[in-house]
């Protein structure tokens, strides 16, 4: 039996999962890229069994309930240009989570994180062209410098911490009124670890909408300017308000 714990550090909104972590953790027990479907809040705390079903996909399980699935895909995303370090870091200036946030304490984007603990991803618009706000509309950017402590003995990012750091800066992508949204569908491919205490470049995009459905894409650049991972995700407007990221 394949189990994963997410500790309580690692939250979005209170008492669950920051789904991109969650995500990247999912996704590792399997050998090739898949979509990961987020079906329900993941505890924190709380063994989760991952299962391998025969036609090749995953799910992760809390008791009887399914948490996730993970099914194999092919993925490709066109990616814009990345903004370099200075323009991120305006941007994240002008972040909307300083003014008012869901969920202050979230792992990846929550303003209340100290240095050291959360991620502090703070995902702003990006001040584009009329050219470039036409091809790619609400484009958001961060500047992040990952903390010693996410990397292995090499120095280098631990995969799922790749795989959050790709998670909120979509939802800030998605619309720039922080509406209540569901992370519903997350995949990413991680090309290159990165390393721990490289200033990097993380840009969200919005890709395209569907009554209360937002398609957005979110990309991690390093202190050169090369791509080194890439995510698409699905966005979910709820019936009822409810936030999430």
């Amino acid at each position: 039996m394949q189990l994963l714990t997410v500790a309580p550090r690692f939250c979005g909104p209170p008492g669950s999962a920051n789904g991109g972590y969650v995500s990247g953790l999912f996704a590792q027990h399997a050998p090739y890229t898949v979509r990961v479907r987020l079906h329900r809040p993941p505890p924190l705390g709380a063994p989760l069994e991952v299962v391998h079903r025969e036609d090749g996909g995953l799910e992760l399980l809390h008791d009887t309930h399914v948490v996730a699935s993970a099914e194999p895909t092919r993925f490709e995303l066109a990616v814009p240009a990345a903004p370099d370090y200075l323009a991120a870091l305006e941007a994240s200036r002008h972040y909307a989570g300083f003014s008012a946030h869901a969920f202050p304490n979230c792992f990846v984007c929550g303003p209340e994180r100290a240095r050291g603990d959360g991620l502090r991803i703070f995902a702003g618009p990006l001040a584009d062209s009329a050219a470039e706000a036409a091809a790619t509309p609400q484009r958001v950017a961060a500047p992040w410098v990952p903390d010693v402590a996410l990397g292995l003995d090499d120095r280098k990012v631990r995969p799922e911490f790749m795989w959050a750091a790709l998670d909120c800066p979509g939802y800030f992508a998605a619309r720039s009124d922080r509406v209540p949204m569901l992370l519903g569908e997350f995949t990413a491919h991680v090309d290159r670890r990165v390393h721990v205490d490289e200033p990097c470049v993380i840009v969200g995009w919005r890709i395209g909408v569907a009554g209360r459905k937002y398609e957005v894409g979110t990309a991690l650049f390093d202190e050169d300017g090369e791509l080194c991972a890439k995510a698409r995700a699905l966005w979910i407007e709820p019936k009822a308000a409810t936030r999430a990221c």
